[in-house]
């Protein structure tokens, strides 16, 4: 199973909407089991994992024990469900780390497998698999995508500066381990303050990676994304989403737009900010399962108020260089970080991330 959810951890942002499965067929008949084959969703979410691991093992399939990270589907899509292809392959017995909550699953292929006279163990590694499967779970369960915040901080606790100049908080190891979870996201989104301080890029920039960069979001409540930002000259290359206001002038609309980015209006909250419920709402609806928010302070803060944050990456860089006057940590996710569970920290070089997640 450990290596089913490894195997589901690979491809994670390259499946949605479906969620990224693991899955592993095992020969258990003699004294030492053996892997026969092993799959996992490709990409676009098509075909399953377990199609793929049957496929590959064939007949040796017949009287095997099939593990894998989420429940199979059993509803018919736009392929046909994979308990039909688990039940043909004749496989003995069936180890499922998950139920998963899709209303058209929801315990049903569990069923149809125990129906079928194959045995099946539920719960197995449990948690390390609603970690892979939280973005699909929060999706079908709450409408929206999971939602994981970065932020880096200097020792002394702040991110930015107000006089202009941009701080190099962390280190290389720090910056290519922040680009693998960038390979990892669906989509990685700041806010308009981060997209007018640091003009940032937003893409995968791991050597043979590239092609793993996600979608592009900029929540733009008026519409101030400038058209020389460099995520608005690249967005015919790497797909960008300005996420703004009803009221936002459509002009800048029209301007963006035909420079390649989509734009899509939700209602403003009481401050005239794009209402950020409503906005991960959207993009839920659009099949994002997985959102990597990189900032600012600003946009982290709304979404601790709204309570949207899934889990939360702090990083300290120990070896800053410049001089910052902007709290990483505003008052709501200060509150916030109260009722989130503390995972645990690991050390890139000399830059520390410390982890929590929703309980």
């Amino acid at each position: 199973m450990r290596l089913a959810i490894a195997l589901g951890q690979r491809n994670l942002g390259l499946t949605w909407p479906n969620p990224s499965v693991g899955c592993v067929v095992v020969d258990e008949s003699g004294d030492v089991p053996f892997i026969i084959s092993q799959g996992v969703t490709q990409l676009g979410g098509r075909p399953h994992a377990e199609r793929v691991a049957l496929a590959e093992a064939g007949e040796r399939a017949r009287g095997a024990t099939l593990y894998v990270s989420l429940e199979p589907c059993s509803h018919h899509g736009k392929s046909p469900p994979c308990t039909d292809a688990v039940i043909a392959s004749g496989v003995a017995r069936v180890v499922s780390a998950l139920e998963d909550p899709d209303d058209r699953v929801a315990g049903l292929g569990h069923t149809l497998l125990r129906d079928a006279g194959i045995a099946v163990t539920t719960g197995c590694l449990r948690e390390p698999a609603f970690r892979i499967h939280r973005g699909h779970i929060t999706r079908v369960t709450k409408g929206r995508p999971a939602v994981t915040v970065k932020l880096a901080r200097t020792t002394e606790g702040f991110a930015g500066s107000s006089r202009g100049a941009r701080l190099m908080i962390t280190g290389e190891g720090a910056n290519a381990r922040v680009h693998m979870m960038r390979a990892h996201a669906d989509a990685i989104m700041v806010g308009i303050g981060t997209a007018l301080a640091d003009d940032p890029l937003l893409t995968v920039r791991l050597p043979g990676m590239e092609a793993r960069s996600p979608i592009r979001i900029v929540i733009d409540s008026h519409l101030r994304t400038p058209l020389t930002a460099r995520v608005v000259a690249g967005a015919r290359e790497v797909p960008t989403w300005v996420v703004t206001t009803i009221a936002a002038p459509v002009e800048a609309e029209r301007a963006l737009v035909q420079r390649g980015v989509e734009v899509m209006r939700v209602s403003a909250d009481a401050a005239g900010h794009v209402a950020l419920p409503e906005a991960l709402h959207l993009l839920g609806t659009r099949g994002l399962t997985r959102v990597f928010c990189e900032g600012g302070p600003g946009l982290a803060d709304a979404l601790a108020r709204a309570d949207l944050i899934d889990e939360l990456v702090l990083i300290t860089g120990r070896s800053a260089r410049g001089e910052g006057d902007i709290p990483a940590l505003g008052m709501a996710l200060q509150e916030r970080i109260d009722e989130l569970a503390f995972m645990g920290d690991d050390q890139a070089e000399s830059d520390l991330f410390m982890f929590w997640e929703r309980p």
